[in-house]
């Protein structure tokens, strides 16, 4: 026998819809993040930092941008520095990659260098396999 009682409201949220909609999201959100992640891995000295220690036997591979936009690299064997083009610097770097694997890479650019021709320098380093790019800087009180 069934009796014409109304039913109550029922006073509790059904949360199950927003979970499945909270979840897709997170998916979503952990498939994108890392495409949107573009770049050049680069340590960044720190303000107030210590010097950069040489690695024993090893001289850094010194890669140098003067005011005019010219572009030098210096191995560090006491020589002069040799003159580049910008797109040589990918296989002047595999170059020395074939005799060291894991040189030091440094960057040492004139102060009126425009930021482009540093990043570019950098992205070019990231090709040629250089995980790691220091940035060459003057004390404060040296100028």
């Amino acid at each position: 026998m069934r009796k014409n009682k109304r039913r109550k409201p029922m006073a509790e949220i059904n949360v199950v819809p927003y979970i499945d909609v909270t979840l897709v999201l997170l998916i979503i959100f952990m498939i994108t993040t890392p495409m949107l992640q573009t770049g050049v891995d680069v340590d960044l000295p720190k303000a107030e930092s210590a010097n950069v220690e040489q690695k024993e036997g090893q001289p850094p591979l010194i890669i140098s941008i003067n005011k005019e936009h010219q572009y030098f690299i210096d191995h560090g064997d006491g020589k002069q520095p040799v003159p580049v083009q910008p797109e040589e610097i990918n296989e002047k770097v595999t170059e020395v990659l074939s005799s060291n694997k894991s040189p030091q890479v440094l960057i040492k650019a004139d102060k009126t260098v425009d930021y482009g021709s540093v990043v570019t320098v950098m992205a070019s380093l990231k090709n040629a396999g250089i995980p790691n790019v220091g940035l060459m800087t003057q004390p404060e009180d040296d100028q």
